[in-house]
C-alpha cells in the first residue's frame, strides 16, 4: 500500500520559513518524480514545485527564488524549503508521486502565513 505522509506545516508570520517533508512508503521512490501542490480555499490545486528522477526541478513563478524542492532517495523523502513566506502562500500543501503509470497523493498539510 502506497502512503505519502506530509509534515512540517503550521502557522508562520510573513517573512518566515517552513520546511515541509513528505515521507513515501510502498513504492520504489527513486523511480518516481515528486512534486508539491497547494490548494487555497476557493482555488484550484496548483503545482508549486517538482523534482524529477534525475533531480531536475521546476517551480511556479510565484515561488521562484523563495522555495526549494529536494529529495533524499535514501530516506524516501521529498522536502520543500519555503522562505520569505507571504500571506498568499496560505494553503493546504499536498505531496505527489508520479511515474506516469501511477499517481499518488498525500493527505495534505496546512500552511498558514499570518501576523
Amino acid at each position: 500500500q502506497v502512503q505519502l505522509v506530509e509534515s512540517g506545516g503550521g502557522l508562520v508570520q510573513p517573512g518566515g520559513s517552513l520546511r515541509l517533508s513528505c515521507a513515501a512508503s510502498g513504492l520504489r521512490f527513486m523511480f518516481y518524480a515528486m512534486a508539491w501542490y497547494r490548494q487555497a480555499p476557493g482555488n484550484q490545486r496548483e503545482l508549486v514545485a517538482g523534482i524529477t528522477v534525475g533531480r531536475s526541478t521546476n517551480y511556479a513563478d510565484s515561488v521562484k527564488g523563495r522555495f526549494t524542492i529536494s529529495r533524499d532517495n535514501a530516506k524516501n523523502t521529498v522536502y520543500l524549503q519555503m522562505n520569505s513566506l507571504k500571506p498568499e502562500d496560505t494553503a493546504v500543501y499536498y505531496c505527489n508521486a508520479d511515474n506516469r503509470a501511477n499517481r499518488y497523493w498525500g493527505q495534505g498539510t496546512q500552511v498558514t502565513v499570518s501576523s
